[in-house]
């Protein structure tokens, strides 16, 4: 029975062992301190493999006295090898990592191993070293994970995507099973642009081990890249799943959240944040936008406000800048949003701003804020000729229309209609804006316009029913101070066809009958 029961102690460690490292091979480092935590004070490997969770939460203090303990032990020697690299000592780094390699005699790979995994793990060592020890390693002993190892080494010598290919393809030849390998080629196919062999591989990983969270992260991540916030929100949720949650993790879900317009979420993560004493100036920026976007205007501005005075104006960018302006109309304080509308366009390091002047422009329209919109419109039109739109120069009259600056409108419809001769609403709006001008319909300004319109032929375009009102009544109008009849009915008759009780219709016709009497 003694001798069952240690069995089963030795094989219970063992499992436990094996779990602690595969929570540090799926970047769960929290998890794989507390599986490991109990084994580290007899068991060399899991003392080993908790520094390494501890350097990688960047507690490197912690994991170089764990490494210290272990002096005799080859993965423990590794470990200290890179601490010399965490600190910025690559000579020494190197220098200690040749001399644990040498220590490999015939037929041993241990050694190469834990020299070749401090290098390809940090930064300053030589790759390629790297590379052939493993190589010799490989030889003495074919190890799954020393392959994925390889994999990794090769990803950083330069022109060795190929290589880390073929090392990633022969684990799973061998291991159909294996997650961490088809993860692995999946980034690769993704920095390669085949997306579609990323996702084949991303789902591979995930059937191979639904728990491991690094497919799902990734697919988030290349997700958000094009653009797909919602489907990077659904697979960062699972990823969260399956991962430790770290305050990284959770602000990328709360990107995202914000990214995908989940704005609720996003306002909650960030007061999460911050009730726990957390103050990163980006919670306070993610926090205000979101609440722009949820009409809350007087919290935004006063979040707005914080993070603003938090930021580092480095890391301050022109949207930002433009987002505070938004946020200063959405309180009424124009001259303000006016202000950040331009230090976002001064900031911007774009060759072409075109885009900025249209979104500044575009947000100062949609506050009705009319000749403020026209001057960044104007000044779009001016400066980017070739980037200009039809609906710029369109918008641009529009504003100045209910600006109620109608010589400004003009000029911005006839400029429209000239580049864009297959737009008629350029023309309509010319008339309409000419009927303002003469808004007694006594000088007949609008009437080529309006008439212009009218006869155009264009397959597809459909004119609307309040524009057509808009002319005929203009016409009508005129035609009667002009004393033509004919043409008179002829209007009021397409008012009537319209709208059958005008009021226009029978003002002007009893006005007709009281000239004839």
């Amino acid at each position: 029975m003694m001798a069952a029961a240690l069995t089963l102690s030795v094989s219970v460690k063992a499992q436990t062992l094996e779990e602690g490292i595969k929570m540090y091979n799926y970047e769960r480092y929290e998890t794989a301190k507390k599986v490991l935590t109990p084994l580290a004070g007899t068991n060399p490997l899991a003392n080993y493999y908790l520094g390494l969770s501890e350097l990688q939460l960047g507690n490197k203090d912690a994991a170089k006295a764990l490494f210290q303990r272990n002096t005799d032990n080859y993965a423990n020697m590794g470990g200290l090898v890179r601490i010399a690299f965490v600190e910025g000592r690559p000579a020494e780094g190197n220098q200690l990592a040749t001399a644990l390699a040498g220590k490999a005699k015939r037929k041993e790979w241990e050694q190469l191993k834990y020299a070749a995994d401090a290098i390809t793990y940090t930064t300053g060592g030589d790759y390629q070293l790297a590379v052939n020890w493993y190589k010799t390693a490989l030889a003495n002993y074919d190890n799954m994970d020393m392959r994925l190892s390889l994999g990794d080494a090769y990803q950083k010598v330069q022109g060795g995507g190929g290589e880390a290919m073929t090392s990633y393809e022969k684990i799973v030849e061998k291991d159909p099973k294996n997650s961490l390998a088809f993860s692995r080629i999946g980034k690769l196919w993704y920095d390669a642009k085949n997306y579609k062999l990323a996702l084949e591989n991303w789902e591979k990983a995930k059937e191979a081990d639904p728990k491991n969270p690094l497919p799902y992260r990734d697919l988030a991540d290349a997700y958000s890249y094009v653009g797909k916030y919602d489907l990077s929100k659904q697979n960062l949720e699972k990823y969260l799943e399956y991962s430790d949650k770290t305050d990284e993790d959770m602000e990328r879900y709360m990107d995202i959240l914000f990214l995908s317009k989940d704005y609720k979420g996003a306002v909650s993560k960030a007061e999460e944040f911050i009730g726990k004493g957390k103050t990163k100036p980006r919670y306070y920026g993610i926090l205000a936008f979101s609440q722009y976007e949820l009409g809350d205007s007087v919290n935004a501005l006063k979040n707005a406000d914080v993070y603003f005075q938090k930021q580092d104006p480095k890391k301050i960018y022109p949207n930002d800048y433009r987002q505070y302006g938004k946020i200063q109309l959405q309180n009424g304080r124009v001259e303000e949003a006016d202000k950040y509308f331009n230090k976002a366009v001064d900031i911007d390091t774009s060759k072409n701003k075109s885009e900025a002047f249209r979104e500044n422009a575009e947000a100062l329209r949609a506050a009705k804020e009319w000749m403020m919109a026209y001057k960044w419109y104007d000044r779009l039109i001016r400066q980017y000729p070739d980037d200009a739109k039809a609906l710029d120069y369109f918008y641009a009259g529009v504003s100045a229309y209910y600006g109620r600056d109608y010589n400004a409108a003009a000029k911005a419809y006839e400029a429209m209609e000239t580049k864009f001769p297959d737009q008629p609403s350029a023309t309509y709006w010319r008339g309409r804006t000419a009927a303002a001008i003469d808004n007694e319909a006594k000088e007949g300004t609008a009437v080529p316009f309006y008439t212009k319109w009218l006869e155009l032929n264009i397959q597809g375009y459909e004119r609307k029913p309040n524009d057509l009102m808009q002319a005929y009544q203009y016409l009508a109008v005129y035609y009667y101070n002009k004393n033509d009849k004919a043409n008179t009915e002829k209007y009021l008759n397409l008012i009537q066809g319209l709208e059958p009780n005008n009021a226009l219709i029978k003002q002007i016709r009893d006005a007709m009958g009281k000239k004839k009497s």
